[in-house]
């Protein structure tokens, strides 16, 4: 990904991003997004949907702790509490995008589902309407991005 969309994504989500620039033994991040430019509204829908609900849910969860403690609602009906995401890699993988991270709960993995199977129908390129690639090495593109060797292929 060109460098300009890595640095926008990292400030635009700067707590999912936070290691972008960590210790190579701790975080793949460090390397940057490993990905074309095709995919990034991807990632940044995956981001966008991802930190909403962090936020929302937790400030929900502070305000149901309050009426618990002032004895107006019951703490059985208070959501938990969503852990903050942190991404450890971004990268394609098998003609789809791949998004390792920490934190979040069961609806940010259907997010992240979600964007793998965006992916695997969009031009990793330039974020074109796509199709899966390739024999050896598996990619998603559009007509105008496939490979000669693969377009002679589909012939």
């Amino acid at each position: 990904m060109r460098k300009e969309l890595d640095e926008a994504l990292c400030a635009k989500y700067p707590e999912i991003f936070r290691d972008r620039h960590g210790d190579m033994t701790k975080t793949a991040m460090c390397w940057g997004f490993d990905c074309g430019d095709g995919w990034y509204n991807i990632i940044d829908a995956f981001c966008q949907l991802t930190q909403s609900r962090i936020t929302q849910t937790n400030a929900h969860r502070e305000v149901c702790k309050k009426k618990v403690e002032e004895g107006m609602m019951s703490a059985d009906l208070m959501p938990d509490e969503v852990p903050q995401v942190v991404a450890t890699q971004v990268k394609e993988k098998f003609g789809g995008l791949r998004f390792y991270y920490n934190g979040g709960d069961d609806v940010i993995d259907g997010f992240g589902m979600m964007a793998e199977f965006m992916s695997t129908r969009t031009c990793e390129t330039c974020g074109a309407p796509g199709k899966g690639r390739g024999k050896s090495w598996f990619y998603t593109a559009c007509d105008e991005h496939t490979k000669p060797e693969d377009k002679e292929d589909e012939g």
